[in-house]
């Protein structure tokens, strides 16, 4: 077998094939019924093209620029936790993504060191979540800024949402004797998951090294970390403009935004981006697919914020739906980790060219030598499609008692 894949969906089989099932059961993740990752994928399935016969494109212009970078497709890497998956973990996400000419968002949950996947791809954002009082968060915006990050992007809407349905793979607080013992039956199965780890005389490193204020600073594991974040008082929209306002001349991303009025406070609190996601399922359950929600967020704020859509991206053609809906461009998670845990590096880079060449297939067939061009005219949108969360909303915290704050309306056709 070669190790180069065609579709998303085969490095995810192959993924499958080569990680221990708890690894790969992190991966696939999703919360309680699994409602709101199934959704992701099925609502892409819902939207039809409307395609030309003639006069075709020939150009397919795809440069963007997201956050001031500049990209050369309109996809960028999402931040996602740890990255077991590959000894090289978010440095090989880095070099691919500089490789393919795009930008990476960097977990504060992530494995490797900020400085180093900066090091490997300058245009990187490192994301946060709220944890910790107001110096804990400053200390990390200040190590951001002299690592050279291109900027942050903010995840604070998280409702630690747990159980599912289908049980939790086993994830060892750091790997001891228990987690080895626990482990082995399904390690000695996967051994060429292990020998990889191996070559680099190293085991998988399940510490957080961007959860401290200096590098070099003794890591906490990553379920140290999530108790920490656990523990933190929920972050309101004054900690959202307080947060903002530590590096001012930075971009700033605000990912997690699924409502009109919250995009709106988006804009208020100083944000340069939003990212309409539902965090790939793994939060609230029973929240739509995000890109339900995409366009009445992008027809409501649009011409003044950057909007981008995250969650259920695994072919360029869902790439050109996005566009269409309003997106200025997408962020890919789990399609890119099926990438690296089947080929590292270049498993990343093929699927950023899967969704390059399947763009520039819709662009062909729907006429648009540029992603400028995409609309709602391009799509078949089923009636009822669109989810118009907070559209109705006074632009305030709170809604009075039985106001209307959610609607279906049918999309035009």
């Amino acid at each position: 077998m070669g190790k180069w894949f065609e579709t998303v969906a085969e490095a995810q089989r192959r993924a499958k094939r080569r990680l221990p099932k708890g690894v790969y059961g992190a991966l696939v993740a999703g919360s309680e019924k699994g409602l709101t990752a199934a959704d992701n994928l099925a609502a892409f399935d819902e939207l039809g093209f409307a395609p030309h016969s003639a006069g075709l494109a020939n150009d397919k212009q795809m440069a963007t620029t997201v956050m001031g970078q500049e990209l050369s497709l309109p996809v960028m890497i999402s931040p996602t936790g740890v990255q077991a998956v590959h000894p090289d973990g978010e440095v090989a996400v880095a070099r691919a993504a500089a490789a393919r000419g795009t930008a990476m968002g960097l977990s504060s949950m992530a494995s490797k060191p900020m400085e180093e996947v900066v090091a490997a791809n300058p245009k990187t954002f490192f994301q946060l979540y709220w944890v910790g009082d107001r110096d804990t968060m400053a200390a990390k915006v200040e190590r951001a800024k002299r690592a050279g990050a291109a900027g942050l992007i903010a995840t604070l809407d998280w409702s630690f949402s747990y159980g599912r349905d289908w049980g939790s793979p086993f994830i060892p607080e750091k790997i001891n004797f228990e987690a080895m013992y626990r482990y082995a039956p399904q390690v000695a199965l996967k051994p060429s998951w292990l020998w990889s780890f191996a070559k680099t005389g190293a085991i998988p490193d399940l510490t957080v090294p961007n959860m401290v204020a200096t590098p070099g600073d003794t890591a906490p594991t990553f379920f140290g970390a999530y108790g920490q974040w656990m523990q933190s008082p929920m972050p309101t929209w004054e900690d959202v403009a307080w947060l903002r306002n530590l590096w001012p001349e930075a971009p700033f991303m605000l990912k997690g935004i699924m409502r009109v009025d919250d995009a709106k406070r988006a804009i208020d609190a100083g944000a340069t981006a939003i990212s309409v996601s539902n965090h790939g399922g793994n939060n609230l359950d029973g929240t739509p697919a995000s890109i339900r929600a995409l366009p009445a967020v992008a027809e409501a704020v649009g011409d003044q914020i950057e909007v981008l859509l995250d969650g259920g991206i695994r072919r360029g053609s869902d790439v050109a739906k996005a566009l269409a809906l309003g997106a200025r461009a997408v962020m890919i998670g789990r399609a890119y980790l099926w990438g690296l845990a089947a080929n590292g590096q270049a498993g990343v880079e093929n699927v950023l060219d899967l969704l390059r060449d399947g763009l520039g297939s819709a662009m062909v067939g729907l006429g648009h030598p540029s992603i400028t061009e995409f609309s709602k005219d391009d799509l078949v949108i089923p009636a009822g499609f669109e989810r118009h969360l907070g559209e109705d909303s006074a632009h305030s915290p709170g809604t009075a008692a039985g106001a209307p704050t959610q609607q279906e309306k049918p999309a035009p056709r």
